[in-house]
């Protein structure tokens, strides 16, 4: 894997105690409000490069009714569209998130795409950690039941470059053209929680690489071909403590 693969155009707290407590809660909204702010500032600026692959696409109602299940007590039936069928050739990569949140759901993360400019949740697929949406929880959104490109792969800028290696993967900065490809024809799938912070939940994993496997077999999608979003992306998504050599070693069945 010596490059991000080709994606055909055919185919996304007394006195002194009391000051004290008022300083501490002082310093406390601060940093509350200074996380928020920075945020908004990141959620502002993906949107803004997630525009590019958006435009045109169907604005939703902002309350999503995702199709909610549980991956591993499923058979392969469950990633099927509800409301249109499966274009041969459509989807040739899947690429792995994080929503760099705490907690939430398809639902907030809808609403956070639209404030952000998108016409709707970006992914296709959601998988809760306990926090918003049960634990290992996953969430089919309207792009997945509609077959609907997604608007998850950030671009680098005009002309895309080469930013660092991961073992034998190169990692690139994607060109506006190119992340356009990857979000026309790869799935997105966003695991509720900040990578960057903390590990995510075993279930959460569990039910990730299931329904990686499942995607694979179903579309014929090589190991190759299933990405983090920090490989095609300067963000650091889906974060430093997501397991990655484990999750490849699962995955791997080329």
């Amino acid at each position: 894997m010596n490059a991000h693969p080709q994606l055909s155009t055919s185919g996304i707290l007394s006195r002194g105690l009391a000051g004290g407590s008022s300083s501490s809660n002082l310093r406390s909204n601060r940093r509350r409000m200074t996380v928020w702010a920075s945020f908004v500032t990141a959620m502002t600026t993906v949107a803004g490069v997630l525009l590019i692959g958006d435009r045109g696409a169907p604005v939703v109602d902002p309350v999503v009714s995702p199709k909610v299940v549980g991956a591993e007590q499923n058979n392969g039936s469950f990633v099927l569209p509800r409301e249109s069928a499966i274009h041969a050739g459509q989807w040739q990569a899947i690429v792995i998130h994080h929503s760099a949140t705490p907690a939430g759901d398809a639902i907030t993360l809808n609403r956070q795409h639209v404030a952000a400019g998108l016409s709707g949740l970006g992914y296709h697929f959601v998988i809760g950690n306990g926090q918003g949406l049960g634990d290992g929880v996953v969430e089919v959104g309207y792009r997945w039941n509609q077959q609907l490109s997604g608007a998850h792969v950030a671009t680098g800028g005009q002309g895309g470059s080469s930013v660092q290696s991961r073992g034998s993967i190169n990692k690139v900065s994607l060109s506006a053209q190119d992340a356009d490809q990857y979000n026309r024809h790869s799935i997105g799938i966003c695991l509720i929680g900040n990578g960057n912070r903390r590990e995510f939940t075993d279930r959460q994993l569990r039910e990730l690489v299931t329904l990686v496997r499942t995607l694979q077999v179903e579309l014929g999608i090589s190991a190759s071909a299933v990405r983090l979003h920090s490989d095609l992306s300067e963000l650091e998504s889906p974060g430093k403590f997501f397991p990655t050599a484990e999750f490849e070693a699962q995955i791997r069945r080329d």
